[in-house]
């Protein structure tokens, strides 16, 4: 599985900013439409086609579906459930009571793409699971907070490493973070992990998608058969949150929220 890189890191004016905070706003009203339908019994497809009919009123696409891969990729969102870390292919799969389903999600809009994702449990789940999306979703907070000129990409790999390994958790060295604009994947990659000081400097005007991906038993991944679906090397659980995020002189800027940010 190969992901199509667009390697420079393009800033971006005030004026793409706006698009792109847009773009994402819309991004997150498809998502929370998927998310709403997520209990026992649904299928994943089922919310792919929420998220798409979101987008149908819009007028706008997804960058995920047709995506180059081993094949296109065929949906418009990933739907990765327990120890699927990312790329889970929507389909026939019913969630199950007590399951943790990661969507990752996509929109462009004047294009300019907004990206994000979250993990959400299925009616009640363990608290190891619980535990586990809410580290996750800390470490995106923590990775946010050192969106600021003048920190490296390094600063934000090495706060999420430090903070989710405190937890007893493990953060893969397989995918990262990326820039994020006219096309889904720009520089620079954002690991999470890394050493503070080290990587690319961050400067006013880059946009980033900050994203988390936390593994409960092991950093290390393989490719399930369908040559998309990434999990746990072990079987263990895992979660992914995503936030595109601008740096700006008055602080990091969420692009990927509903309202006002």
């Amino acid at each position: 599985m190969m992901i199509s890189w667009e390697r420079s890191i393009n800033i971006k004016s005030q004026q793409e900013i706006e698009i792109m905070r847009e773009a994402g706003r819309i991004n997150a009203e498809a998502l929370s439409a998927a998310v709403s339908l997520i209990a026992p019994g649904v299928t994943t497809a089922e919310l792919n086609a929420a998220f798409e009919a979101v987008h149908q009123r819009y007028g706008v696409y997804s960058p995920f579906k047709n995506y180059p891969g081993p094949y296109p990729y065929p949906a418009s969102i990933c739907t990765s459930v327990n120890d699927e870390l990312v790329h889970g292919i929507p389909g026939d799969r019913q969630l199950v009571e007590g399951d943790l389903v990661s969507i990752d999600c996509g929109t462009v809009y004047q294009g300019f793409v907004g990206d994000m994702a979250v993990t959400v449990g299925v009616g009640q789940i363990n608290p190891q699971s619980e535990r586990l999306i809410k580290v996750t979703e800390q470490a995106l907070k923590i990775a946010i907070e050192k969106m600021v000129p003048d920190n490296t990409t390094g600063d934000i790999g090495h706060a999420v490493q430090s903070y989710v390994e405190g937890q007893g958790f493990h953060v893969t060295r397989m995918y990262t973070g990326h820039g994020v604009g006219r096309a889904m994947h720009e520089g620079p990659q954002v690991p999470n992990y890394g050493k503070p000081g080290r990587g690319i400097r961050l400067r006013e005007g880059m946009t980033i998608a900050l994203e988390p991906m936390v593994l409960v038993g092991t950093p290390d991944t393989v490719v399930k058969a369908d040559q998309w679906t990434v999990a746990s090397a072990d079987g263990s659980l895992t979660a992914h949150f995503e936030h595109t995020v601008a740096i700006t002189a008055n602080g990091p800027l969420i692009l990927t929220q509903m309202g006002e940010n």
